[in-house]
C-alpha cells in the first residue's frame, strides 16, 4: 500500500498519486512534530526557563539547517526530474550528491557550534538563566545532526523517487526513539533517586534519535522493495550533478535563511516586549501551530515530487493541474483545523503545556486564537510552493518567503509593538504573524495562477527546458 510508480505519478489518477504520496509523508510529519512536542512537553515539567530555551534556540537551528535544505530540495527534486525522463543513474548519483554534501557540511557546523555557541545565543540576550540551557541544546543536538541531515538528503531520495513510504519508516524510527528515552533522560521518569538532565536530556535523546534514523535510511538503501538505491557505481564526484544541485538547493537555503533570520528578530522582539512570559507563548504556540500545518507542508513535498517528474516527463499541464488540486484540498482541511483550535485555546494550551500560569498562559491562549484565524493559508503556501520547486523553480518561494517575512511579518510586528503600541505589545507580533501568512498564501497563489495560466508560463519552460538536457 502506498507505493507509486513513476508512470502512475506521470500518467494515473492525479489525486490517487497525491493521497498515496502525501499520506506517509503526513505520518512523517506529525512524527517529526511529535519529537519536537515531546521536549517541550518534558522540558515543561522542567520549568519555564527550559520551555524559552528550546524557542530561543530554534531559528539557530533553522539557520544550521540551511545546508541540509540545500541537499533535500536539490537531492528531492534532481531525483524527481531525472526519474520522470527515465535517467535512473543520474537520480542515484543526485542522491548521492546530495547525502555527501550534507555530512559534510554539518561536520563543519558542529566544530563551529562547539566553541561559539555560548557567544551566539548570548546575542539574543535570553537572560542569565536561559543562556546556559539554550547553549546547551544547541550544541548536543547540532552533533546530532550530522547524522539527521545525511538521513534527510536520503530520504528526500525516496520521495523524489515516488517512496514516501521509505522517508516515514526512517523518520518514525528516529522518533520513536527520541520519544522512549526523552521520559527518561530529562525526568528521570520511572528510575528512583534520578531527576533527569533536563534540557541536556532532551538534547541527547534528539541526537540518538538521529543516529537511529541515519542507520535505518542507510539500511534502507539496499533493501529490494525500495525503489531508490545508491551503488558503488554512483560513488564519486560529477561537476555537473554538484552544480545541478545547488542551482535548485541554494535558493532554498536562501529561503530558509531569510525565514530564520526574520524569526530569530521576531523572537528578539517577543523577548524585549513580552519577557519570558511571552517567549514561552511564543514557544508552545509555535509548536502547536506546527502540529496543525503538518499536513500542508507533507503535501507540499508529495507536490515537489508529483511536478518534478511531470516536468521532466514533459507533462506542464498535469503538473499544474496536480498543484492547484492539492492547494483546494489542503487549504479547506486547514481552515476546518484552525476553526477548532479558535473555539479551543485554553484547552489546547493546558494540554501541552500545563505549567504555565499568569501572562504566560494569557498570551498563550491570545496567541492561538490569532495563529487560528489564518490556518488556510499554510493549504495554499505549501502546495503551491510544492509546485514552484517541482518545476527547479525555488527561486520563486525564495523571494515570496522574503517578501512575506521582511515586507509584512516585522514591520507590521515593530510598527504594533513600538510604534503604535498596541495595549498588549506582545499581541502586536502575533498578529503580523497571522496576517503575513495571508497575504503570502494570496500573493504565491496569484502568481502561480499568471505564471500558468492559458497552458504556458513558468512550467512549461521548465518542462521544455528539461527534454532539451
Amino acid at each position: 500500500m502506498f507505493d507509486v510508480s513513476s508512470e502512475e505519478i506521470t500518467e494515473g489518477s492525479l489525486p490517487r498519486a497525491l493521497l498515496f504520496l502525501s499520506t506517509p509523508l503526513v505520518v512523517q510529519q506529525y512524527v517529526v512534530v511529535l519529537q519536537q512536542v515531546v521536549d517541550v512537553f518534558w522540558l515543561g515539567r522542567v520549568s519555564e526557563d527550559a520551555v524559552a530555551a528550546v524557542g530561543l534556540v530554534a531559528p539557530l537551528v533553522g539557520l544550521l539547517s540551511l545546508v541540509t535544505s540545500v541537499g533535500v530540495i536539490g537531492g528531492r527534486v534532481l531525483v524527481a526530474q531525472n526519474v520522470g525522463a527515465d535517467d535512473e543513474a543520474e537520480a542515484r548519483r543526485a542522491g548521492f550528491h546530495a547525502t555527501v554534501l550534507v555530512g559534510a557540511a554539518n561536520v563543519v557546523l558542529a566544530a563551529l557550534v562547539y566553541f561559539l555557541a555560548a557567544d551566539v545565543v548570548g546575542l539574543l540576550n535570553p537572560g542569565e538563566a536561559v543562556l546556559p540551557l539554550a547553549a546547551t541544546y544547541l550544541t548536543v543536538t547540532t552533533f546530532g545532526r550530522i547524522f539527521g541531515g545525511m538521513s534527510d538528503a536520503i530520504e528526500s531520495g525516496f520521495v523524489g523517487w515516488g517512496d514516501s513510504r521509505a522517508s516515514m519508516v526512517v523518520n518514525v524510527a528516529a522518533v520513536l526513539t527520541n520519544v522512549v528515552l526523552d521520559p527518561f533522560l530529562v525526568v528521570g521518569w520511572g528510575i528512583p533517586g534520578f531527576t533527569g538532565y533536563g534540557i541536556f536530556g532532551a538534547a541527547a535523546a534528539t541526537a540518538i534519535g538521529y543516529v537511529v534514523g541515519f542507520s535505518v535510511a542507510l539500511a534502507g538503501l539496499r533493501v529490494a522493495r525500495t525503489n531508490f538505491t545508491i551503488h558503488w557505481r554512483d560513488v564519486g564526484f560529477d561537476p555537473d550533478t554538484a552544480r545541478s544541485l545547488l542551482e535548485v538547493g541554494v535558493p532554498k537555503a536562501g529561503q530558509e535563511g531569510g525565514r530564520q533570520v526574520a524569526r530569530l528578530v521576531v523572537i528578539a522582539i517577543v523577548s524585549a516586549v513580552g519577557g519570558s512570559a511571552g517567549l514561552a507563548a511564543y514557544t508552545v504556540g509555535a509548536r502547536i501551530s506546527t502540529v496543525a500545518f503538518v499536513p500542508a507542508a507533507a503535501v507540499g513535498s508529495a507536490v515537489s515530487s508529483v511536478v518534478g517528474q511531470n516536468v521532466g516527463a514533459g507533462k506542464a499541464s498535469r503538473a499544474t493541474r496536480a498543484t492547484w488540486l492539492a492547494t483546494a484540498a489542503t487549504a479547506g482541511g486547514m481552515a476546518v483545523l484552525g476553526t477548532v483550535q479558535f473555539f479551543l485555546p485554553g484547552a489546547i494550551a493546558g494540554v501541552f503545556a500545563p505549567t504555565l500560569a499568569g501572562d504566560a498562559l494569557a498570551y498563550t491562549v491570545t496567541y492561538l486564537e490569532i495563529l487560528a484565524v489564518g490556518y488556510w493559508a499554510f493549504g495554499v503556501i505549501y502546495p503551491v510552493q510544492g509546485g514552484f520547486n517541482g518545476a527547479g523553480k525555488t527561486q520563486v518561494s525564495m523571494v515570496a518567503t522574503l517578501l512575506q517575512y521582511w515586507t509584512v511579518r516585522l514591520p507590521i510586528a515593530v510598527l504594533g509593538a513600538y510604534v503604535f503600541v498596541l495595549a498588549v505589545p506582545v499581541h502586536a507580533v502575533f498578529w503580523a504573524i497571522t496576517l503575513s501568512n495571508v497575504v503570502a498564501a494570496v500573493g504565491v497563489a496569484a502568481y502561480f495562477w499568471y505564471e500558468t495560466s492559458g497552458g504556458g508560463g513558468l512550467i512549461q519552460r521548465a518542462a521544455t527546458a528539461a527534454a532539451a538536457d
